[in-house]
């Protein structure tokens, strides 16, 4: 079940070209909103505002201030049904794992990790906020891989489909993109089916 209300917080963040995010309004650590009896606060929704704006290179103004709050609304509820399943089926991680995803993470963004901690402790967001969500979204895939991937299956017309749009990719990349696709669509479908079933109420 669904219980909707208005959330509103009477503060701007502003983020400069340095990704620099300044804040001088002091923010209460209030309810926002519950999931299944698990709290989201109003420091939590700013934590994730401003990590989202730092990774995705945005600046935070009066035009899309709301839009970054019911952004970092969703992912954060997103965690918590997350969460819930993954504690379910006791998905762990080692610290070898971590360490590649991460190092991935950095690359593939191209981001340096010391630059980013900077820039972090710069606009009082803590390193774990980025951490958490690392862990989660590695737990996550393993639970889906865990529970879908011998589900998967590839045809030869789906290989030929890749194929011809990316010439240059393998045969066995092709494979893995066919699955990937497969795999995101049953997250998809699963976090669906855990919204509806939730109870998610807004304060």
């Amino acid at each position: 079940m669904f219980f909707f209300k208005s959330i509103s917080f009477s503060f701007f963040i502003f983020i400069f070209t340095t990704c620099i995010i300044h804040s001088d309004t002091k923010i209460e650590h209030k309810i926002a909103v519950i999931v299944n009896e698990e709290m989201i606060t109003s420091f939590d929704i700013i934590q994730r505002m401003k990590l989202s704006a730092i990774l995705n290179r945005i600046n935070i103004n009066d035009q899309n201030n709301q839009i970054m709050i019911n952004n970092a609304v969703d992912e954060l509820i997103h965690e918590k049904l997350k969460k819930e399943k993954i504690n379910e089926y006791e998905m762990s991680i080692s610290e070898n794992e971590y360490i590649e995803f991460e190092n991935n993470f950095f690359r593939n963004n191209n981001l340096e990790k010391n630059a980013l901690i900077d820039i972090l402790e710069l606009n009082n967001v803590k390193y774990s906020e980025l951490k958490d969500l690392l862990e989660n979204e590695i737990l996550w895939n393993k639970l889906i891989n865990n529970l879908y991937f011998r589900l998967t299956s590839v045809s030869d017309m789906e290989i030929d489909e890749i194929i011809s749009k990316n010439p240059n990719i393998t045969l066995e990349q092709a494979k893995n993109l066919v699955i990937k696709r497969q795999l995101d669509l049953k997250s998809s479908k699963m976090l669906r089916d855990m919204l509806n079933e939730a109870t998610v109420e807004y304060k």
